[in-house]
């Protein structure tokens, strides 16, 4: 079988247990390491932001996630500053990442002026190459991923920058990613499969900050895989130099132990 007697880590938080017999059926070991950490609501540590943007007003907003949108929207609803903010963003150019913000925006009645052509980040800088930033003001809504290399290009570019997150991330268990890093170094195991971009950043991150990071670089050259479940998760391997790695075609879990399995 494709993964006999392979060690498969599931960097994951949820659906463990079917990607779990998904390796076994293959062969392989799964090794649970969730590197999700926990997302939640922060709605009073957007408020202030939110204000800024309705009081202060932007030349451009940039949009990365359809439920950041959404969920930017109730917030502004509660605070009782709904109207003014659509009023800000009916206004000024928008910009959109990913066809699920793409669909929010449409509910709204905002055409975007630049859409990327492939739900990533890099398709997002690509379609943003020809705007002239500098000088201007630009509202950035993230989503758990800090996307440094868009806030890079726009400072870059003379942009002064507003962060809008509504959902704040806490890192995960950092037992859990010491243990990793020492497992993925020591060539413990021979695959890593991660789900979301923020797995990416926690792991390499903690690396980063704990010196593991050529420890595990090296492995991930030499003889540990890595693994993304889609575009935007492969995106975030390539940012922090991982390049031996591999994606499905059909961006889902399962999909992704099959491309595994095969490889």
């Amino acid at each position: 079988m494709g993964l006999s007697g392979k060690k498969v880590v599931l960097a994951a938080s949820r659906k463990l247990d079917e990607m779990s017999v998904l390796v076994e059926k293959q062969g392989g070991i799964p090794v649970i390491r969730s590197l999700q950490g926990t997302v939640f609501l922060a709605e009073k540590e957007v408020e202030p932001s939110l204000r800024k943007l309705v009081t202060e007003g932007t030349d451009v907003v940039i949009f990365t996630t359809g439920i950041g949108l959404e969920t930017i929207i109730d917030i502004t609803e509660k605070i009782r500053m709904k109207e003014q903010f659509l009023n800000v963003i009916r206004n000024t150019d928008v910009a959109s990442r990913g066809y699920k913000t793409n669909s929010a925006l449409k509910k709204i009645g905002i055409q975007p002026f630049v859409v990327d052509e492939d739900g990533t980040t890099d398709g997002l800088i690509s379609a943003l190459h020809g705007y002239e930033f500098k000088g201007k003001k630009v509202a950035v809504q993230l989503h758990g991923d800090p996307a440094p290399r868009l806030i890079k290009f726009l400072e870059d570019r003379g942009a002064t920058v507003l962060k809008i997150l509504p959902y704040q991330h806490i890192a995960p268990n950092q037992e859990t990613v010491e243990l990793l890093c020492k497992e993925i170094s020591s060539g413990e195991v021979d695959a890593v499969c991660f789900t979301t971009a923020i797995q990416v950043r926690s792991l390499l991150n903690y690396a980063r900050e704990h010196h593991y990071l050529e420890k595990v670089s090296t492995a991930f050259k030499e003889h540990v895989l890595a693994v993304a479940v889609g575009k935007v998760t492969a995106e975030a391997l390539r940012e922090e130099k991982i390049l031996n790695y591999i994606a499905p075609e059909l961006e889902r879990m399962g999909a992704m132990i099959v491309e595994l399995a095969k490889h």
